[in-house]
């Protein structure tokens, strides 16, 4: 495994126990964003790509590539309305599946560049302000609520496929 084809490890930030509304919501998100980085770290592609807790069908890779598009759908294709953003789930069955020749290490550096640019959304607009994209009335902080307890939610996922990979626990 080359470098090019290995995830390093990302320093967690705690978030403080005091901060404004914003600062408290992002830095919660960027811990667990962290959080799932962590967790696929270490992993060989074929141990990424291995489903092992029977009958679901879950791999850490295939999460990590969901949340990508998460992170995309909600920030940049609906929220922003960015016009060079394509749907992320069109014909799509969530985006767990890899396409071929894909790689953990890709697909980490994906979901971190999607990451800072729903950053770059969320530093630039008001949490009041409502999602640009027709049929869609959420404001910003509830669509930064919905990305902390989804990614929340896929922590717990992984925690679960990394011990039953290697045993790891605690990442």
């Amino acid at each position: 495994m080359t470098d090019a084809d290995s995830v390093v490890p990302l320093e967690r930030v705690v978030p403080p126990l005091h901060a404004g509304e914003r600062e408290a919501l992002v830095l919660r998100l960027d811990f667990l964003r962290e959080t799932i980085v962590n967790k696929v770290a270490g992993l060989s592609l074929a141990q990424a790509t291995t489903a092992p807790v029977p009958p679901s069908t879950l791999t850490p890779a295939g999460i990590v590539r969901h949340l990508m598009g998460v992170e995309r759908w909600w920030f940049a294709f609906t929220f922003a309305a960015l016009p060079e953003v394509t749907d992320p789930w069109a014909g799509d069955d969530g985006g767990f599946e890899l396409e071929p020749g894909e790689t953990l290490a890709a697909i980490v550096r994906s979901y971190l560049a999607e990451c800072a640019r729903s950053n770059e959304l969320i530093a630039t607009h008001s949490l009041d302000d409502v999602a640009r994209r027709e049929g869609h009335e959420f404001d910003l902080r509830y669509a930064v609520l919905q990305l902390v307890e989804e990614t929340a939610r896929h922590c717990g996922h992984l925690d679960l496929l990394r011990e039953a990979i290697d045993g790891t626990v605690g990442t």
